[in-house]
């Protein structure tokens, strides 16, 4: 039985969204990223109860296709989420995920009070982690 655990990895907020073998992915919160302990702690706390056998991880490629930075911080992070967990890492294109995050919110996006909150970084893992179920269904578990 599959149990997904989607992130939108960010160094202030990371967002967490779940699904199962219905293949229904579900927005389940955000944490912080800024203190790094805590965040691990979060994250064993969320694959220990919901059972999760994969880590779907959204990856920052540049509309021209090319990787930068922020995709050799998501490296390092796939690479300790492997180690702590021992679970397979699927790293997913999440061009523009953030921003069709937001327009799913609506005009409450633009507010400090709902990006603090977490919603948007939740709804980007979210939609993560639909793309990748989405694939999966096409040509068997896969990513970039």
């Amino acid at each position: 039985m599959e149990h997904y655990l989607g992130i939108d990895y960010g160094t202030k907020r990371i967002g967490l969204a779940y699904a199962d073998e219905l293949g229904v992915a579900l927005p389940i919160g955000a944490i912080p990223g800024v203190e790094r302990e805590g965040c691990w702690e979060a994250l064993a706390m969320h694959v220990e109860q919901r059972r999760i056998n994969r880590i779907v991880l959204g990856y920052p490629i540049h509309m021209d296709g090319k990787l930068g930075t922020r995709a050799k911080e998501v490296d390092e992070f796939a690479k300790e989420l492997t180690e702590r967990f021992g679970l397979v890492v699927s790293r997913v294109d999440e061009r523009l995920t953030s921003v069709a995050a937001e327009e799913s919110i609506g005009k409450k996006a633009k507010t400090n009070k709902v990006r603090q909150s977490g919603k948007i970084d939740a709804t980007a893992a979210c939609l993560i982690l639909q793309d990748f179920l989405a694939l999966s269904t096409k040509s068997g578990p896969g990513g970039v």
